[in-house]
């Protein structure tokens, strides 16, 4: 992980240091009571066309309790794309569409080194200012531009290498939806990552935005092993994956519970305009340890879901079976 201080403080960490921060001074009632609204905003069937934060106790305490897990997912998608992209590529910038306080900022400069141009979209000014104040905390993204900007049908983007747009097209009408996806395909010149909340709804809105960006002429580069159509039957299930969120005492005093850490369940998908190299398969489920055998569920390169068994027998492969999470590549290339 790269640092982004001239401390030996990880990415986490140090946005963990500035949302402390950042909170200072908001009664911790006060923020308990905004999560709670905004969880309730935020899991409505309605897409609304007005900012959810209001004001900055309102941000605060969103960023408090969503950031870090924001974070987690789509770092997590954005190595993915790393691995999958021609050796030492690195997007030369980003644009990201309703970043907010700038989730996807951070885990950008947390996935490639060095510094690039990097513009947060969003249509909440509180969010913005807040995005930018945190940002001082971190020399790389000091130079980040804030704009506020309307997410839906009028959306115009400048050109940038990765287009990323995290947990933004729940929020969003259809319409909005379609045009969002459209712009960010028409905008980047190199990668478009998308990640929503790993739900069924979640995951449709992804199928959905995976599908015009294949008709923009992208290609999946992950989690997908394949640009074909999803082999998941429509109704039986979902596909999404699983990042672990360490929980501050900041965090958990925002959001309740005793627990170290919590699981962030998120769909995603990552497409690009030069040619991926995606991995054979993709684990697609937790795998399951069992005594001298590992059970992988897999979607593969040939367009299909399989279970292989991986035992004792197989050697190094069983090793590093033990050791493959939810989400990894199958086989690690160093064994394909």
């Amino acid at each position: 992980m790269n640092d982004l201080s001239d401390l030996n403080d990880s990415p986490a960490e140090i946005l963990s240091g500035a949302l402390a921060r950042a909170l200072d001074g908001v009664p911790p009632t006060r923020a308990a009571q905004a999560v709670e609204r905004l969880i309730a905003s935020y899991r409505g069937r309605t897409p609304t066309d007005a900012p959810i934060l209001r004001d900055r106790a309102d941000v605060a305490a969103y960023a408090a309790y969503r950031m870090p897990a924001t974070f987690e997912a789509v770092r997590s998608a954005l190595t993915a794309l790393a691995d999958a992209a021609p050796e030492g590529w690195a997007p030369g910038s980003q644009v990201d569409v309703g970043g907010g306080t700038g989730a996807a900022v951070w885990a950008a400069a947390a996935t490639w080194e060095g510094e690039r141009p990097v513009t947060v979209l969003d249509w909440a000014e509180p969010a913005l200012a807040l995005g930018r104040e945190l940002a001082e905390a971190a020399p790389r993204l000091r130079s980040t531009q804030w704009r506020r900007s309307r997410i839906g049908v009028a959306l115009t983007l400048d050109g940038a290498d990765l287009v990323t747009v995290s947990y933004v097209l729940k929020e969003l009408t259809e319409a909005d939806r379609r045009s969002v996806v459209d712009a960010a395909a028409a905008a980047a010149t190199q990668a478009v990552v998308i990640v929503e909340p790993g739900t069924p709804d979640g995951y449709a809105r992804i199928i959905e935005a995976r599908d015009r960006l294949i008709a923009a002429g992208y290609r999946v580069a992950a989690p997908c092993p394949h640009s074909a159509a999803c082999p998941i039957e429509p109704g039986t299930d979902w596909c999404h994956f699983s990042a672990r969120v360490s929980r501050s005492s900041l965090h958990r005093q925002v959001k309740g519970g005793s627990l170290a850490y919590e699981d962030e369940k998120f769909s995603y998908v990552a497409a690009t305009r030069f040619d991926p190299v995606p991995p054979a398969g993709r684990v697609i489920r937790r795998p399951q340890i069992r005594k001298g055998q590992v059970l992988l569920d897999l979607c593969e390169a040939e367009e299909r879901l399989s279970r292989v068994t991986v035992t004792k027998r197989h050697g190094p492969l069983y090793r590093a079976a033990r050791d493959t999470d939810w989400g990894d590549a199958w086989p690690p290339r160093s064994e394909g």
